[in-house]
């Protein structure tokens, strides 16, 4: 599995300006830094939206406690599915 590839406020920053030159494309931008026309425009939108807080950080609490309940999740559905299959199993011999 490969990991996710993170890019620095500068770059990001660089890549936004580069777009809001005149006669040139998100897709020519992304294409000549090797990067996802989608993520650029992602990046632009940010910037525009939050100006110069955009790419404060990587992640926040909510992300983190959102990764933590689809864990507990994944768990509790385990659990229930074998639960399920033992209670099938415990009928079929009581028959």
């Amino acid at each position: 599995m490969s990991k996710r590839r993170q890019y620095s406020v500068e770059f990001k920053q660089g890549a936004v300006e580069q777009t809001r030159q005149p006669g040139v494309s998100c897709a020519q931008v992304a294409r000549e830094l090797g990067i996802g026309a989608n993520l650029l425009s992602r990046w632009r939108r940010e910037a525009d939206k939050a100006g110069s807080r955009a790419f404060g950080g990587t992640g926040n609490a909510r992300d983190e406690e959102m990764a933590a309940l689809k864990r507990e999740l994944a768990r509790v559905k385990k659990e229930r599915d074998f639960l399920r299959e033992a209670a099938t199993f415990f009928a079929r011999e009581s028959s």
